[in-house]
């Protein structure tokens, strides 16, 4: 038999798509075992979930991170040693630097301070895969690369509430109500250096009728995640 992927889970939230992933390796319908739950929020529901599965847990609170960064006098000084300002900008597709460069560096810097605690984290496991199951931070070209280190390329795996390439950002479902679309869905995808400009992994649609909510087409769409990320990441263990 062959070894069960391991995978690492982050979220922000209620976790629902982390208990779907729970529940279907539970099922045998992903050869895969969850090794850790992460969080840059502490205290949220996904964390109860995980640790009622068993699972390891641990929070990099982001929030806190970013306001010490704002009070410390030479953040540079916070930055990982192996931290280089022109490899991460030549590749990074987040932040216009040239717009409000102070800003933006201050954005990259800070966010690289809580990815180092992360990596920290992550790095005790022996980890497949990294699926994002509702973790509402982007990742820079600094995390990025220190989890795809290896041949087969994309190892971040995250789950959009749009048929992307259409309405990327945070409000998915929003945004696609609010255009008039018939049509709704969700996309998996791998995480590239932009925000939801990955290559798609899969993808579900459904129908949002003349008199649904924006209540509705939330509902309608997290039933369809439910079913989709299990099943993407079951294809990645399969191509493996």
């Amino acid at each position: 038999m062959a070894e069960k992927l391991k995978v690492g889970t982050l979220i922000s939230g209620g976790g629902t798509n982390l208990q779907a992933i729970i529940d279907a390796c539970n099922q045998g319908r992903i050869d895969a075992q969850i090794v850790f739950t992460g969080s840059d929020v502490d205290g949220v529901k996904g964390l109860e979930r995980a640790k009622k599965a068993g699972i390891d847990t641990f929070v990099v609170d982001y929030a806190r991170i970013i306001a010490d960064c704002r009070k410390a006098r030479d953040i540079d000084s916070l930055l990982p040693k192996d931290f280089d300002l022109d490899v991460i900008l030549g590749k990074q597709r987040l932040v216009d630097v040239e717009k409000n460069r102070e800003k933006a560096l201050f954005f990259i810097k800070s966010r690289v301070i809580a990815e180092r605690q992360l990596l920290d984290n992550i790095e005790s496991y022996d980890m497949d895969l990294l699926v994002l199951a509702g973790f509402m931070r982007v990742f820079t070209p600094y995390f990025i690369d220190r989890i795809n280190t290896n041949a087969s390329g994309h190892r971040i795996m995250n789950i959009h509430p749009a048929l992307l390439p259409a309405f990327p950002g945070t409000d998915g479902y929003g945004e696609t109500f609010r255009y008039g679309c018939k049509i709704g869905g969700c996309t998996v995808h791998f995480v590239d250096y932009g925000e939801d400009t990955g290559p798609i992994i899969g993808q579900k649609a459904f129908e949002i009728a003349d008199g649904d909510t924006l209540k509705d087409v939330k509902s309608k769409g997290l039933q369809k995640e439910w079913e989709l990320y299990p099943a993407c990441i079951q294809k990645f263990a399969q191509s493996r």
